[in-house]
């Protein structure tokens, strides 16, 4: 059973995101290209938003920067986390806006390009999940003396292959839930940030990212205190008001129905008098004879 449940996992981490993408697509006829955009803004957020979290950390294991006390170790790295994913991916999601999809608008775009972002971190999420899947198949049963792993490492080792090994069924499941949960509030960002344009107004932008921040935040510190399924308790809430946050930002002239391409003006086609009818002779002498006396 666990075989089967590890690779759904990992397959609809990365499959959904593309059905969400060809829903989207074909239910409100939009191009593939935004998504492709999303995907690259998610990965080059990123090329900042890796080095920044490690070079924090690297500052704070040095001590050139003061580190909390043990008790507020956890909020204070939740905060900062969440503010660093949100810095990171809601000013690169404006700067594609301004720069690169000028002329995405729409709120339906939004959707579309919040759909590549999230999606390609679920695809590449789920790729992740894949490979140790791939792996630990191959390493249960197998001695961990027999592995190269240090001798101080082995218990551990050990532990971990046990517990992926003998985890309840729908707990792993729980990362394609996530993945689900997350698409949803990036929808909500993409749309977030584009009121910036839509109504110039750039507070929206800090608006999107303190929502990124606060989602982050709380979920690094309830995965801390309260566990993975009250977490994901949590996460599901989040998503629940990114949909409402959606559905409240858009605009009254745009649906979620099939977009129909109007029809083109065509001109009406002018009107020909109709020809009179030839007579024949009976008809002249009857036409003739009523203007005789």
């Amino acid at each position: 059973m666990l075989y089967f449940t590890h690779a759904l996992n990992a397959l609809l981490m990365m499959v959904m995101p593309i059905l969400l993408g060809v829903f989207l697509a074909r239910r409100l006829s939009l191009r593939w290209g935004l998504f492709g955009v999303g995907a690259a803004t998610f990965i080059a957020s990123q090329v900042v938003h890796i080095p920044l979290n490690s070079g924090l950390t690297a500052l704070f294991a040095g001590k050139i920067l003061p580190a909390p006390p043990d008790a507020w170790k956890l909020p204070f790295n939740a905060v900062v986390l969440g503010l660093t994913a949100g810095l990171c991916e809601e000013i690169a999601r404006y700067l594609v806006y301004r720069y690169w999809i000028k002329s995405a608008r729409t709120w339906r775009e939004a959707l579309m390009f919040g759909a590549g972002h999230g999606g390609v971190e679920a695809i590449i999420l789920g790729a992740l999940v894949a490979l140790t899947f791939v792996n630990l198949v191959f390493l249960r049963g197998v001695e961990v003396a027999a592995l190269p792993v240090p001798a101080d490492q082995q218990a551990l080792a050990a532990k971990q292959i046990a517990e992926y090994w003998s985890a309840p069924w729908y707990a792993t499941l729980l990362g394609a839930v996530e993945r689900a949960f997350s698409l949803c509030f990036h929808l909500s960002a993409a749309v977030l940030v584009l009121q910036a344009f839509r109504r110039n107004n750039r507070l929206w932008l800090g608006a999107a990212i303190l929502w990124h921040a606060a989602v982050d935040a709380v979920s690094v510190y309830a995965a801390g205190r309260l566990g993975v399924y009250w977490t994901e308790a949590i996460v599901g809430v989040f998503a629940l008001a990114s949909v409402g946050m959606i559905l409240a930002l858009k605009p009254p002239d745009e649906t979620l129905a099939r977009a129909v391409t109007p029809a083109p003006n065509v001109p009406p086609v002018p009107r020909v008098a109709s020809m009179p009818k030839p007579k024949t002779d009976l008809q002249e002498q009857l036409d003739d004879s009523r203007f005789t006396q």
